[in-house]
């Protein structure tokens, strides 16, 4: 087995390579490499080409089904600089391996709006733009004006523009048709200078008043999160685990019609009903199957509550999909990547 180059809690290393992964399953790869810059990544893709490679963040939105027989890849390049400012608007491109919520700190410092409500989210820049990351009324896709990426065949660079990224609801061209096929080195957003606040999510509005600043906001967004979800640093998880799902008016009324106050937002032609009220109205918050628990903060969340494996986490995650179809007739589906 070869040695990995990894750094993860307080920057220690890991052992027999563990892939990181926020879920804290202990599954291997068979290589772990860490790159500083896009001529090391296009080294590595030549020495292991033919191999089964896969490139991660810091593994906050995967569940790892048992150990990896093949090439993990990571990004240890980790600068942002700006790009282009023209009138209100300021181009800042960040490096794959930044830290989403240390990006999001910094602009917000600097006084800059766009990506505010997406604070304190567990993961890498290079993630947001493939995972399609949001909450509060925001997505990466809102900011996001291009990509840059290499090509994992033949360690091609290529730019994609926002639309050709096909971007939806947790979703991106990198997770359907081109699904392992690049990788993200780098990713451009379009910031404001003036005030571009969206509050109209988790009563966002009620906690900054009336003129925030980007950082009240991002304080905000924190405070919430923290009431709600489960520190990655303390138990594991991978935040959401199911994505909200958007249903026809008609199912909607005819919940409504059972229901007192069913929480919904408009959105796409449909109706979005928050996931974690359906699986709580299902009686699954707090419930567990072996070591995984459904989180009793927030049922949206799957918990490791004691050793959990990764069998446990996947019941446990169907038991509560065929509940909730069972119950209301809707499909929920998993925000998280199974590999």
């Amino acid at each position: 087995m070869e040695n990995g180059k990894w750094k993860i809690d307080n920057g220690k290393l890991t052992m027999e390579n563990y892939i990181p992964n926020t879920f804290r399953m202990k599954v291997r790869a068979r290589v772990i490499e860490e790159y500083h810059s896009v001529g090391e990544l296009r080294s590595l893709l030549e020495k292991y080409r033919g191999e089964r490679i896969l490139a991660i963040g810091a593994g906050s939105n995967l569940l790892f089904q048992g150990d990896f027989d093949g090439v993990i890849l990571h990004s240890a390049m980790r600068r942002a600089r700006a790009l282009d400012e023209n009138g209100d608007e300021v181009l800042i491109e960040a490096q794959a391996g930044l830290v989403m919520d240390e990006l999001i700190a910094q602009l917000c410092d600097m006084g800059l709006w766009g990506l505010e409500n997406l604070s304190h989210i567990p993961g890498e820049v290079g993630a947001s733009a493939v995972q399609n990351v949001g909450a509060y009324g925001v997505e990466a896709k809102d900011a996001i004006v291009r990509v840059h990426t290499m090509r994992v065949s033949d360690g091609q660079e290529r730019i994609f523009e926002n639309a050709e990224c096909r971007y939806g609801y947790r979703d991106s061209i990198f997770k359907n048709e081109l699904k392992g096929q690049y990788i993200v080195t780098s990713v451009v957003y379009r910031l404001w200078k003036t005030p571009h606040p969206q509050l109209d999510y988790g009563h966002l509005r009620a906690v900054t008043g009336g003129t925030p600043t980007p950082n009240e906001v991002r304080q905000a967004v924190m405070q919430i999160r923290r009431q709600k979800l489960p520190e990655v640093s303390e138990i594991g998880s991978a935040g959401s685990f199911f994505k909200n799902p958007i249903v026809p008016h008609e199912v909607y009324e005819a919940i409504a019609g059972q229901y007192n106050q069913v929480p919904h937002f408009e959105q796409d032609g449909g109706v979005k009903i928050p996931a974690a009220w359906l699986i709580e109205q299902c009686g699954w918050k707090g419930k567990r199957v072996g070591g995984a628990q459904v989180y009793e903060k927030q049922p949206l969340v799957i918990v490791n509550a004691d050793n959990a494996t990764p069998e446990d986490v996947k019941n446990l995650a169907q038991q509560v999909c065929d509940s909730v179809r069972e119950k209301f007739g809707i499909h929920i589906s998993p925000e998280v990547n199974y590999i």
